[in-house]
């Protein structure tokens, strides 16, 4: 029986391991992390990360062919195939502070398993890492072999948070990069193995190590830039009156272009985006490529202008100021069907908000009390860190108060900012919602979910992203 180890039981080695147990059954796969708390919730009935279709994939083959365990170092020695699923957060000081991945856990992971293996591996980079890093890794273990060959693959993901189990299950392409000599053909034809089992061959894309690890960043960089331009679009929506819906919808038609990340919003999150497109501007920076560096960076710096632009936009309409307000904020996660708030742009819009000495009452049907408090309070890169070396629970501030239900959160509310798409809040009963505000009553829709006409109707000051200003607000300036 093949054996496959995983280190790292996060969002992308959990989800990926279940699936490879699910459609393999004849190999046996361990995910394996020092966390405790986070190995015992994944053998427990609430796994640590919710994605929609992942409870029923574990339950499936949890105990049979897939297991959790805290014993790292006998499951990496007993593997053939061992995937490295760990944190690359990006430095927040040293060289390349605030752009180059901080490659530590990846680091000590490689000398972990060159120092237990006592066989022939597989070492498969699973984590988002800069290009040329199975280079550094590829040195560590051949440096330290005991006479034992390692070879390293490229496998990036490529899942969407929300839909990752369909995505795994079929999936666009597979990509795996390796070395292009006789051993590392055969480590490609090995994993290739593995995916074959369910996805077609066509679809599995074979490469050499460095288009393997570019084409991961490269992937993030393209889909952020798109919606760094079409938020770019909204502003200029905004100012002349043209409606982003009707714009993107008339562009993504074109079949060269596409319909897709096509949707103006408060901004783009996730673990990857940010991260990886900073990464990508440290590399072109160091290889001496400033002009393509600074394009990129542009991706970032219109991003976070679409979050300042939204928090200027809420202080501006309500009479310049949201001292003592009491603000709702429907959504916390930074997309739905995931209570994931890595980046978030909930985050930005809260601290700017609380930056004005606004009072806010956070719903979200996903993200728990302490990660909300948790996430208002570190510093930036700090959440990127395994959970054990992250700062402490802080207290919660008493300016933001977390509750469970859209109704509680809107009670005596000045405004209602919404920062997820969660499909309840296109279905929130707005004329309750009204009456039960202080008026005038104010909507900030940064996801475009509201029917702007009748929530007119029902009396609502309404601000939606690239949409034609509500006459109260055209006079006031976008931007403080």
């Amino acid at each position: 029986m093949v054996k496959i180890c995983c280190i790292g039981a996060g969002y992308v080695g959990g989800p990926t391991m279940a699936v490879i147990a699910v459609k393999c059954p004849k190999i046996e796969v361990v995910v394996v992390d020092i966390a405790a708390p986070r190995i015992a919730a994944w053998n427990s009935d609430h796994l640590p990360i919710y994605e929609p279709g992942l409870d029923e994939v574990v339950k499936q083959c949890r105990g049979k062919n897939l297991f959790f365990s805290t014993d790292v170092e006998k499951h990496v020695s007993e593997a053939d195939i061992v995937f490295v699923s760990v944190n690359t957060p990006t430095k927040t000081q040293g060289l390349g502070a605030g752009k180059a991945a901080d490659l530590t856990y990846w680091e000590s992971a490689a000398r972990m398993i060159a120092d237990v293996s006592k066989s022939d591996k597989i070492v498969v980079e699973k984590s988002t890492v800069p290009v040329k890093t199975a280079e550094a890794i590829e040195r560590i273990l051949t440096h330290n072999n005991k006479g034992i060959n390692f070879t390293i693959l490229s496998n990036p993901e490529f899942l969407a948070e929300g839909t990752a189990i369909k995505d795994l299950f079929n999936p666009d392409r597979v990509l795996i990069g390796g070395r292009e000599t006789p051993q590392g053909q055969k480590a490609i034809e090995s994993l290739r193995d593995v995916y074959a089992h369910w996805v077609p061959i066509d679809r599995i894309l074979c490469t050499n190590l460095w288009s393997a690890e570019l084409s991961k960043l490269a992937a993030n960089a393209f889909l952020a830039q798109r919606i760094s331009s079409v938020n770019a679009m909204s502003a200029l929506c905004e100012a002349t009156g043209a409606d982003v819906s009707q714009v993107s919808h008339s562009i993504g038609t074109d079949s060269r272009i596409g319909p897709k990340f096509l949707s103006a919003s408060v901004g783009f999150g996730g673990s990857c985006f940010q991260k990886d497109i900073l990464n990508l501007v440290y590399i072109c920076e160091c290889n001496g490529l400033p002009e393509v560096a600074n394009y990129w960076k542009q991706v970032v710096k219109v991003n976070d202008y679409q979050k300042s632009r939204f928090v200027n936009r809420v202080v501006s309409s309500m009479f310049n100021t949201v001292s003592t307000k009491k603000i709702a904020i429907l959504g916390f996660a930074f997309k739905k069907d995931t209570g994931d708030t890595r980046e978030t742009p909930a985050i930005d819009v809260c601290k700017g908000l609380l930056g004005d000495k606004a009072k806010l009452s956070i719903y979200d049907p996903q993200v728990t009390e302490n990660q909300i408090t948790k996430d208002l309070s570190m510093k930036k890169y700090d959440w990127d860190h395994p959970a054990h070396l992250q700062p402490p629970s802080p207290t919660s501030k008493k300016e933001v108060s977390v509750v469970f239900d859209a109704y509680e959160a809107v009670k005596d509310a000045h405004g209602v900012c919404i920062l997820t798409e969660w499909d309840e809040f296109k279905n929130l009963d707005y004329q309750k919602v009204f009456d039960n505000m202080q008026k005038p009553a104010f909507i900030f829709d940064g996801r475009n979910v509201v029917d702007v006409k009748k929530l007119r109707e029902i009396g609502f000051i309404v601000f939606s992203i690239g949409k034609p200003l509500d006459s109260w607000l055209k006079d006031m300036p976008a931007v403080a």
